[in-house]
């Protein structure tokens, strides 16, 4: 398969979809893509211009798009959570290989559903767990396999959200009710939960958990504080979630500004903006909003051979992933916000010293600057190869140990609403995977 050109199709062309594609565009000999599937008018036509495909492959729906032959051999499904499944066997049954964005499904049924039915059909799936994918985590699986650390006995896992990405991804934005999309450990911590098991290279064996939404809650908002930032608030010069400063007067945050005005980046114009705040959740003050997924949550999960992890997920953060990882030989403390020569800082038993480890990113990869730190074009490089064989189902996040995965995160949000321990070997039996 030397050279292959293969032909992707996009369904659901929000951020992350668009971001996938693009960086298929600067890859010509490995992807090509030609068609797409969304609602939204504005990144439809920016997604059709961007790529020059022909009209009579943009489609409206997932359904349009799935309703006429195969016509190439990858569908990237980045619809919102709960709109994975049916596109997901959909295109399966049409026999398309599939790059899928996480979490696989809202459910632990549809989760392994979609893996049976990929194994059905003779199919792959690469799963976006991008971290898998970025020099930081790859330097750190390194260090652990090579055994610079010796038996891995504990590891602390801090997943800083940041607060104003909660505000707006998971309070006012898509991800904040759980009803219309998932709870919060599955969207964003099935990354985290994926990545610890990857390190290790071993089974969860039991999982308990805690969280609750603390902080934006109706009765922590200022008093006298309006429905809407824009209406004037008293704390609005000190507010850190003041949307008009946020979304507005942040010209260059086009995050934020793409979001809430559901425009591709250099079309969120001020008045599009305006509108937005005036009429969606991205205008609400935040602690008025309709969001009940938790703020903070801690997972705690022992491993065969005894190994305990603790994984932290809280709004209250600078934002980032940090860990300490400790071993039969030494002590590592590893930041993802630090440089490459600063980001491990390791102290050695039998040494006795401590020092920053010499890790040069750019022979693993991307630069820690890049998307996901790397991840979001490790993972589409990655993608290449394991179509064409150059690298096996193990090496990549693919669909069966990723549906494990993901049971670990349902099992842990079953411990966080019934205040019980669950053995993790329980739900793989329960839907058939072992």
């Amino acid at each position: 398969m030397e050279n292959k050109q293969f032909k992707v199709i996009l369904i659901g062309a929000g951020s992350r979809g668009i971001i996938y594609t693009n960086l298929m565009a600067k890859l010509p000999e490995k992807f090509k893509v030609v068609g797409v599937a969304e609602p939204t008018k504005a990144t439809r036509e920016y997604i059709r211009e961007t790529h020059n495909i022909p009209t009579e492959n943009c489609f409206t729906t997932w359904k349009d798009i799935l309703n006429v032959p195969k016509f190439a051999d990858i569908a990237i499904i980045a619809t919102m959570d709960r709109m994975h499944t049916e596109p997901c066997l959909k295109a399966l049954e049409l026999g398309y290989d599939l790059l899928l964005e996480k979490p696989v499904a809202p459910t632990a049924e549809e989760c392994a559903m979609i893996y049976k039915k990929a194994k059905e059909c003779g199919r792959k799936i690469v799963v976006c767990h991008v971290l898998r994918y970025t020099p930081f985590f790859r330097t750190l699986k390194k260090l652990i396999t090579d055994g610079t650390l010796g038996d891995i006995v504990n590891i602390e896992h801090i997943e800083g959200v940041g607060n104003e990405h909660q505000s707006h991804s998971f309070v006012r934005g898509n991800w904040g009710n759980a009803d219309r999309s998932t709870f919060m450990l599955l969207q964003k911590c099935c990354h985290d939960i994926d990545i610890l098991q990857w390190l290790l290279d071993k089974k969860c064996e039991k999982v308990q958990s805690f969280g609750s939404t603390m902080h934006f809650r109706r009765e922590n908002a200022p008093e006298g504080s309006p429905e809407r930032c824009i209406d004037g608030c008293p704390v609005s010069e000190t507010c850190p979630y003041n949307a008009m400063k946020l979304y507005y007067d942040a010209k260059g945050n086009h995050w934020f500004r793409c979001a809430a005005t559901s425009t591709p980046a250099g079309k969120d114009t001020d008045a599009e903006v305006l509108k937005a705040l005036h009429n969606t959740q991205y205008g609400k003050c935040v602690y008025k909003c309709d969001n009940n997924v938790v703020d903070h949550q801690t997972v705690n999960m022992q491993f065969e051979g005894g190994t305990l992890v603790t994984l932290t997920m809280s709004a209250f953060a600078m934002g980032g992933r940090r860990l300490r990882i400790m071993g039969t030989k030494g002590d590592l403390i590893a930041n993802m916000r630090k440089p490459a020569k600063e980001a491990f800082y390791f102290y050695d038993f039998q040494t006795r010293k401590a020092d920053y480890l010499d890790i040069d990113y750019s022979n693993i990869g991307d630069s820690i600057v890049d998307g996901h730190g790397g991840g979001d074009s490790g993972i589409i490089l990655d993608l290449y190869k394991y179509l064409t064989g150059e690298l096996e189902a193990k090496d990549v996040s693919e669909i069966k140990i990723s549906a494990e995965n993901h049971l670990i995160v349902f099992a842990a949000e079953d411990s966080r609403l019934n205040s019980t321990v669950v053995d993790v070997e329980d739900y793989y039996k329960k839907y058939d995977l072992i």
